[in-house]
């Protein structure tokens, strides 16, 4: 699994996955709250299934370790 999930990503994954989990405790307390261990679940792994099928990739390019010089 290659990362496909940038940082600014990750993290609005991650707020919207612990505001949906906290629906189940607080608010309407409904089961569809746990549907936020999906986007979480991403948040955490870096990886995103759709995107893979989709082409998708939100990931910042890593720069060379040399810098570009020769």
């Amino acid at each position: 699994m290659k990362c496909n999930v940038g940082g600014i990503d990750r993290a609005i994954r991650a707020l919207v996955g612990v505001v949906l989990i906290s629906l189940v405790f607080v608010g309407p307390q409904t089961l569809w709250g746990w549907v936020g261990l999906l986007p979480l679940a991403t948040a955490i792994i870096g990886w995103c299934p759709p995107y893979t099928l989709l082409g998708i990739n939100t990931c910042q390019p890593r720069a060379s370790k040399e810098g570009g010089k020769t």
